[in-house]
C-alpha cells in the first residue's frame, strides 16, 4: 500500500471519528434526529426517476446503499451476508472539488452463519475517486468492495449486478438477478418516520435472486439464496426523542414480502411502520391499529439486552409470526453499533428474512 494510500486512509478514518464522536451523545441513533438545516428536505408527491435515483443525492445529508442476504450453501446450511454503503455530508452547499468534498463515505460488511458473525468497517473521504456511486452504468464502491451493474443491467429492476466485500477472515462474491421493478416503499416513496414531519425518501428491491461464493477462513463455499435492497436517503429521518428502529426485511410464502419496522421513543412509545408487497410488486402500507411487535427473548451482548426473538401480528393480513435469529450474536461493532443478522419465522407464515436493531 503507498504512503498516499494509507495518508488518504488515515485522513477519511479521521474524518469520520470526528463525525462519529461529535454525534455520540446527539439527537436520536446515531445524530439522524439532529436538525439538518441548509440541506434539502423530504417532501410527498416525489416522482422517482431511474436510473437517476439509483445514484447519489448530494444535496440530502444521509444516504444509504443497503443489501442483504439469505442463502445456504452447498450442504445446506444457513448463512446470510451483508453490504452497505452510506453517504454523509458534513455540511450543505456546493460540493467541492477533491479533498475539499463535503462527502464522508462508510463501508459496513459481514457474513452469518450459526456458529460465527464477522464484520469489518471503512472510511474514505468523497471527491477523491477512493468512493462514490454512479447512476449509470450503475456502480456503488468504497476501495475494493463494489455493488457493479453492466450494460445488461436494467434501470428498473436494478438487475443483473455483482456484488463483493472482504475483511480480514471472511470474503464473498455474488451475482445478483431479478425481474420485477423496484418497490416503493411507505407512501409511494415517501417514508414518514415521526408525527412532526421527519421522513425519508426509500425504495426497495426486495425480489433479487443471488448466486456466488462466500468465504470464511480461507474456505470458500458455493451460495445461493434471496437478497433484498434498500435505498434511502434523508436530511434528517429520525425525530430527536426518537432512540432507533427494530426493521424487519421478510420473505413470505409465495414471493410475497413485507417490510416492518418499529421507531422506539424516549417516553417507551414506539411507532409501527411497514409495507406488504404482493408477488408482482405492488406495495401497500401496513397501517392497522392492531399490529404488533413484541419482543420474546433477549441476548447479553456487553452488557446490552438485546431482543433477538419477536412475536410479529398483523391481524388483518392473517399473519402471526415467531421469529428466530440464526445467530443471536450478530453484533455489529462497528463506529454506530448495532444488531443485524439473518433470520428464520414460523406461525401462520413460514420463511426467512432480517433483522436489524439499532439504539440498544
Amino acid at each position: 500500500m503507498s504512503a498516499e494510500r494509507i495518508s488518504r486512509r488515515a485522513f477519511a478514518a479521521g474524518i469520520a471519528a470526528l463525525a462519529l464522536a461529535d454525534r455520540a451523545g446527539a439527537q436520536g441513533y446515531a445524530g439522524l434526529g439532529e436538525t439538518a438545516d441548509g440541506f434539502a428536505k423530504v417532501v410527498p408527491g416525489k416522482i422517482f426517476t431511474f436510473p437517476a435515483d439509483h445514484g447519489p443525492h448530494p444535496e440530502f445529508r444521509i444516504e444509504w446503499w443497503y443489501l442483504t442476504a439469505n442463502l445456504v450453501d452447498s450442504s445446506g446450511a444457513a448463512c446470510g451476508l451483508q453490504w452497505t454503503l452510506f453517504r454523509q455530508a458534513t455540511q450543505p452547499g456546493l460540493q467541492g472539488e477533491g479533498w475539499a468534498n463535503q462527502q464522508v463515505w462508510m463501508g459496513h460488511a459481514a457474513v452469518t452463519r450459526a456458529d460465527t458473525h464477522r464484520f469489518n468497517e471503512t472510511f474514505s473521504r468523497g471527491g477523491i475517486g477512493q468512493a462514490g456511486v454512479t447512476a449509470k452504468p450503475f456502480a456503488a464502491w468504497i476501495d475494493d468492495w463494489e455493488m457493479k451493474g453492466s450494460e445488461r443491467t436494467d434501470d428498473r429492476t436494478l438487475a443483473p449486478l455483482t456484488l463483493k466485500a472482504s475483511g480480514t477472515d471472511f470474503s464473498y462474491a455474488l451475482t445478483l438477478e431479478a425481474d420485477r421493478s423496484v418497490v416503493l416503499q411507505g407512501d409511494g416513496g415517501y417514508s414518514r418516520k415521526s408525527e412532526r414531519g421527519q421522513s425519508s425518501y426509500y425504495y426497495s428491491q426486495p425480489f433479487y435472486r443471488a448466486r456466488g461464493t462466500l468465504t470464511i477462513d480461507d474456505k470458500p463455499v458455493d451460495v445461493s439464496g434471496q437478497a433484498w435492497m434498500d435505498r434511502e436517503w434523508s436530511s434528517q429521518p429520525l425525530d430527536a426523542d426518537q432512540t432507533g428502529w427494530d426493521w424487519f426485511s421478510l420473505h413470505l410464502p409465495g414471493d410475497e414480502k413485507l417490510m416492518l419496522y418499529r421507531l422506539r421513543q424516549k417516553d417507551g412509545r414506539a411507532n409501527l411502520l411497514g409495507n406488504w408487497i404482493t408477488p408482482d410488486g405492488r406495495s401497500a402500507e401496513i397501517k392497522d391499529a392492531g399490529n404488533s411487535l413484541t419482543p420474546l427473548a433477549t441476548t447479553d451482548i456487553g452488557g446490552r439486552k438485546i431482543p433477538t426473538s419477536w412475536r410479529v401480528n398483523l391481524p388483518a393480513r392473517g399473519l402471526a409470526i415467531e421469529t428466530t435469529p440464526l445467530n443471536p450474536r450478530s453484533w455489529m461493532g462497528t463506529g454506530f453499533s448495532y444488531w443485524e443478522g439473518p433470520i428464520s419465522f414460523a406461525g401462520s407464515h413460514t420463511g426467512i428474512g432480517y433483522l436489524e436493531m439499532t439504539g440498544y
